[in-house]
């Protein structure tokens, strides 16, 4: 039986530094919804995610004959996103909220809270909790919240969240277990 094994995103990234546009492609689709549902829960804006996402992959598309699969292409990725908000939280002091409708004018509380499916009690109950759990997570302290993400949304392991934001593995680690430590404290009375 002969079984075809599918290209790992460094070997994608290389065939696209090679010339391959369908390389990229695949990339793209593979690793597009969890950079940008990171990028959006840090930035709480929808329209502002697209763009900050859109300028990543064109770092990407710039890098590419320079690419080096030094670390995985996911942390690279990643790396690049959180550089990319830094910067932008440099240059602009946003001041949005988590509870700020989509452009489909639903709130992100709203987008996790339970579907249509379950009565009318339930998903109210589903909703408050989706609200409380942001609401909590807005208020860790940046450098947690970050971390909590990039595991999170980015599938990232404690020494990847340790290269993509610069510091030593131990903080990292400690940043994650304070994170999840006041996420579970917080949110055990809600369920």
């Amino acid at each position: 039986m002969d079984t075809e094994v599918a290209p790992t995103d460094e070997m994608l990234m290389q065939a696209f530094a090679a010339g391959d546009a369908r390389a990229f492609e695949t990339l793209y689709d593979r690793n597009l919804p969890a950079v940008w549902r990171y990028v959006l829960r840090s930035v709480h804006d929808a329209a502002l995610a697209d763009e900050l996402v859109q300028d990543v992959w064109f770092s990407i598309v710039r890098q590419a004959p320079h690419y080096q699969p030094r670390a995985r292409f996911r942390t690279w990725l990643f790396t690049l996103a959180h550089h990319r908000m830094v910067d932008h939280f440099r240059t602009h002091h946003p001041h949005a909220s988590l509870d700020a409708a989509t452009e489909d004018g639903a709130s992100l509380a709203d987008t996790l809270a339970a579907d249509s499916g379950f009565g009318p009690l339930r998903q109210l109950q589903s909703r408050e909790q989706a609200q409380a759990l942001l609401d909590v997570l807005a208020a860790l302290p940046a450098v947690q919240r970050d971390a909590f993400l990039l595991q999170a949304e980015g599938a990232l392991t404690v020494a990847d969240i340790a290269a993509t934001t610069g510091v030593p593995v131990e903080t990292a680690k400690s940043r994650l277990r304070y994170a999840r430590a006041t996420l579970r404290q917080t949110l055990e009375g809600l369920l």
